[in-house]
């Protein structure tokens, strides 16, 4: 049987918009309605006639609402095979339920929220996961709804057919259904592993966002899923301008307005192919802006700029001299925006305000056949722990580049060599296979730079250079050393530390050791 007319539906909701609506166009359709505590009070007020559920059941409500679905009338009415199991509703008087409109208790707004432990506690649903398993199972004859945004797609359905629901229909919210149960379980899941030193399964959920035209490259499939977490960034920004995200725009603003976000003074990170070719602070943001654009012009087309402050008219003005794929800002006035509205093909995000770099999440990586879990890197270095390892001791201009050379690294692909002068980037060297071919990028870097802004010598020279892992041998240092770079910062720990010292100290270099690597693979 295909068609199943909806006589008899239960309701019971946590989220009330559409409510009304929905159950007086069933109402009209002469669907009985049977209902539960808020739900049931609703509807009255509205006039719509209900059927409370311990009136089905027999049993009142009980232990301030934690028992009210849990009965077999009320699971045998979702759970029934028509075909199969007809003595066993006639012998126990079941009343078969044709449709279930649940949606669950708040646990991940009540999370979010900052609630204390017996309230989250409180908030994980118990009979409505399971009401809408058992719906979602017997779709051969009964049909689920967990999101409001289906409710008019139902009433469709039903118009359409009669007042009935289709297998196909029936199907489909059976799978949207059985998703809400997963990510619900994921979201108890991943707020009670805090309880567990190392948990034994993890869960991990998301809800579309968008579909995407396609994923690095046009033949992959791909859409965005946000995780409901409240962590601000390119999942909660709003879009003010421009075509859809792609799946690499996505990806690289992401890193974008985590490494700004690092940042204190007015600061801007240039991205392209999720590392950054151009990182600066100023005293505005316009001049930062100027500073991380000199770092590689070049590469900057076309690439993913963010801010740590809001965009002003001036600095809309010298991004839209070239051509910018995405701009993430916390705000932007409206000059600003007037500027960018000629960009017809430049997106404009505003986030409200910046991600916590030090605010403690998980980060995930797929392999074949599991995952990888860890601590997201909020690793943040105090001055007081560094250690000079060398001869001569960074001056205080130098350590002030040495730390934000060093914030910087943290955001480039290993093996990342970043040279740095006055608060900006003048050369990186992200992703090698081996340090020194990094260093020796980072310095050609530098040197194009000098070319672009006039300046008769690298732009490295008297710069200081950040390293995200140790010197396995000395030369990718020498190779700084010999680009102009006057102080290095590092982890160390390499079986060769002595060596790199040493090196350092001929070539008059400062060093420190920061005891912390910034791996970013």
């Amino acid at each position: 049987m295909t068609a199943i007319p909806v006589k008899r539906a239960l309701i019971s909701v946590s989220e009330k918009a559409g409510l009304v609506d929905l159950a007086r166009t069933l109402a009209e359709r002469g669907v009985e309605i049977l209902s539960t505590g808020g739900s049931a009070r609703a509807l009255r007020e509205a006039g719509i006639a209900v059927r409370d559920v311990s009136d089905l059941t027999g049993h009142p409500e009980m232990m301030d609402g934690r028992v009210k679905t849990l009965h077999p009338k009320v699971h045998g009415g979702l759970l029934a095979l028509r075909d199969e199991h007809a003595a066993d509703i006639a012998a126990h008087d079941i009343a078969p339920i044709d449709l279930l409109v649940v949606n669950l208790y708040p646990f991940e707004a009540t999370v979010a929220s900052g609630a204390d432990e017996a309230t989250c506690i409180e908030n994980i649903d118990i009979g409505g996961p399971a009401m809408i398993r058992a719906a979602a199972k017997n779709q051969r004859f009964c049909c689920v709804v967990t999101d409001p945004e289906d409710y008019d797609a139902l009433l469709a359905e039903m118009a359409a057919n009669d007042g009935a629901t289709t297998l196909p229909f029936r199907q489909r919210q059976s799978a949207i259904a059985y998703g809400r149960t997963a990510a619900y379980d994921a979201a108890v899941a991943t707020w009670m592993a805090r309880f567990e030193e190392v948990p034994r399964r993890i869960a991990a959920a998301g809800r579309l966002a968008q579909p995407l035209r396609y994923g690095e490259n046009p033949h992959q499939g791909a859409a965005f899923y946000t995780d409901g977490s409240d962590r601000p960034g390119v999942a909660t920004a709003k879009q003010h301008q421009g075509k859809a995200l792609s799946y690499n725009n996505l990806g690289d603003t992401d890193a974008a307005v985590e490494l700004v976000a690092e940042f204190d003074r007015p600061a801007v990170a240039i991205i392209k192919h999720a590392n950054p070719c151009g990182v600066a602070v100023g005293e505005t943001l316009a001049a930062a802006y100027g500073r991380a654009f000199d770092c590689d012009r070049t590469s900057a087309f076309g690439g993913i700029v963010a801010l740590n402050g809001t965009l002003d008219e001036q600095t809309a003005r010298a991004i839209a001299e070239i051509f910018t794929e995405v701009v993430i800002a916390p705000d932007a006035t409206d000059a600003a925006k007037a500027v960018f509205a000629a960009k017809k093909n430049l997106r404009l995000l505003t986030t409200g305000t910046l991600p916590d770099p030090k605010a403690p999440r998980r980060a995930m990586k797929q392999v074949a056949g599991g995952w990888l879990v860890q601590d997201h890197d909020t690793g943040v270095l105090r001055p007081s722990a560094l250690r000079v390892v060398t001869k001569r001791a960074p001056t205080d201009d130098q350590m002030r580049d040495l730390l934000f050379a060093w914030r910087v690294a943290k955001h480039v692909k290993s093996n990342a060599i970043v040279y740095a002068r006055d608060g900006a980037t003048v050369g990186i060297g992200a992703g090698q296979m081996s340090r020194l071919d990094s260093s020796r990028i980072a310095a050609r870097k530098a040197e194009d730079v000098a070319e672009a802004i006039g300046l008769p010598h690298s732009a490295a020279r008297d710069s200081v250079v950040a390293s995200d892992a140790f010197f396995p041998f000395a030369d990718g240092l020498l190779a700084a050393a010999e680009a102009g770079a006057r102080a290095v910062i590092q982890p160390g720990g390499s079986m060769r530390d002595a060596d790199v010292i040493a090196a350092a100290d001929e070539a008059g270099l400062a060093m420190v050791f920061t005891d912390m690597r910034h791996f970013r693979h």
